[in-house]
């Protein structure tokens, strides 16, 4: 069986699953074809206004769409601008002053939160700035962080894995002098190219179905179709050259390892927030709900090759490369990329602990689930401090920390568990089932003991069903 005819099998059992099975809502295995041959959609590059004060206004639109997956299938979606499934990336160099101006066209209440943007509280973009149908909020902010890919999606209480899964979410860029001037491909959609990873289910007319039962919220939302910004198993034709990839694990639930068909060497140059300080050779890298990872793979003696990059875990294709036979830039990868400035641990006034649990059904952190009424911690500015996380739990989840990005110290008591390839700086990070970390953290700016910031679980059917807290930054 080929993988066009297997994807297209698993298509239909998914519609069956989804269906109950029953005869009268079965459909043949035809009938949901993914779109043969599509070329990889790469989201727009989104041009700022500048207005008179200098700032850079972002203007994003958020409404219903139609997308399509599937031949002849017009699937309803939540579209951003002009993308009717994501939205267009932001790109900011650090030290510019932006505003991100999100306006509302569905018919519920959304927020937009900047995913691992260093802003003051009232900027974040989480459960307490809702944005109502028709109306228009704004994050404003001067960009104060190094090179990195981060993101923006929904983030209102109990509905964010839902607005996520319908197509609500989209790559913000920031770059900075030392990362421009690093000799590694910078050409963005020719060979600098993000790719949004997600899994999604549909239910047999070809509809995104976001129906999870009790088990489901437990283990998180799953499936085994894959999106790359948006498509089934698209195509993209590179140049025999340095090619760039910006991995996003853009999912609800799903842990993916992510490598090439053949165990093709590449080498992860930053995580989450920022540059490694060495390229690290990797074979694979696992990417949990939330984390970003910058690799780079050597295709200058590959012209007329393909390249199939997987999810290992179920071994299934994610992009077709096609190497085309004109020959792109070729780079001698810097041994050394950034220093970066760390916290010492001897320094750290405190340590909190957060355990990741569950009571009476209802996830917790630390006994409690997510009460918007409730601070949870008050955290001084300025002060270095570690945070050990513990995932009491028979399963997976991940942890997310808003406000500042953290390096970590330890896996499960000893820093020889910490990978090479996360040794950057980081703002959500991996547990596996009955495992602790700990990160050193410090809140360089922002003070504010009035507006909150999250704590969560990314296993996105987790944070909406109690696994969140929140603090303020105190001066």
């Amino acid at each position: 069986m080929n993988r066009r005819s297997f994807l297209t099998l698993s298509l239909y059992t998914s519609a069956l699953l989804l269906s109950g099975c029953g005869t009268s809502s079965r459909v043949s295995v035809t009938e949901l074809k993914p779109i043969k041959n599509r070329q990889l959609p790469i989201p727009p590059l989104l041009d700022p206004t500048p207005d008179d004060q200098g700032v850079k206004h972002f203007n994003l639109t958020i409404q219903k769409s139609f997308h399509t997956f599937f031949d002849g299938v017009q699937t309803t979606t939540y579209g951003i601008n002009e993308s009717s499934y994501l939205g267009p990336t932001l790109l900011m160099k650090n030290g510019d002053r932006v505003k991100i101006n999100y306006t509302n066209h569905l018919d519920e209440t959304i927020t937009m939160h900047g995913h691992g943007m260093h802003v003051p509280a009232q900027m974040d973009g989480g459960p307490h700035q809702p944005i109502l149908p028709n109306a228009t909020w704004s994050a404003e902010y001067r960009v104060k962080q190094n090179a990195s890919t981060n993101w923006y999606h929904p983030h209102f209480m109990g509905k964010t894995a839902e607005q996520v899964y319908y197509g609500l979410a989209g790559l913000i860029i920031v770059e900075d002098k030392e990362s421009s001037q690093l000799n590694i491909p910078h050409n963005y959609g020719i060979d600098d190219i993000p790719l949004v990873l997600q899994d999604r289910r549909f239910n047999a007319n070809g509809a995104l179905d976001y129906s999870p039962s009790r088990r489901e919220i437990m283990h998180g939302y799953q499936s085994d179709i894959f999106l790359v910004n948006g498509a089934i198993e698209p195509t993209f034709t590179a140049q025999a050259g340095w090619l760039r990839l910006r991995l996003l694990n853009g999912s609800n639930a799903g842990v993916y390892e992510v490598g090439f068909h053949n165990e093709r060497l590449f080498y992860q140059i930053a995580s989450d927030n920022s540059l490694l300080e060495k390229p690290v050779p990797l074979t694979s890298v696992r990417l949990s709900p939330g984390e970003r990872a910058e690799i780079i793979v050597d295709l200058s003696n590959d012209a007329g090759n393909t390249l199939i990059l997987k999810e290992l875990n179920h071994q299934k294709d994610l992009l077709t490369i096609n190497v085309s036979t004109a020959f792109g830039a070729t780079y001698t990868l810097p041994n050394q990329l950034t220093t970066l400035v760390k916290e010492d641990p001897a320094t750290a006034v405190r340590t909190r602990q957060f355990t990741l649990g569950m009571q009476r059904g209802t996830f917790t952190i630390n006994g409690q689930s997510m009460d918007i009424n409730v601070i949870n911690e008050y955290v001084p500015i300025d002060q270095v401090e570690i945070w050990e996380i513990t995932n009491s739990m028979m399963m997976p989840h991940n942890f997310h920390i808003h406000a500042t990005h953290f390096l970590i110290l330890e896996r499960d008591g000893s820093a020889a568990n910490v990978l090479e390839n996360e040794k950057g700086y980081k703002d959500t990070v991996y547990l596996p089932p009955n495992s602790r970390v700990k990160v050193i953290v410090r809140m360089r700016d922002y003070a504010d003991a009035q507006a909150p910031y999250m704590y969560h679980c990314h296993f996105l059917e987790h944070e909406d069903h109690g696994m969140m807290g929140q603090f303020v930054v105190t001066p």
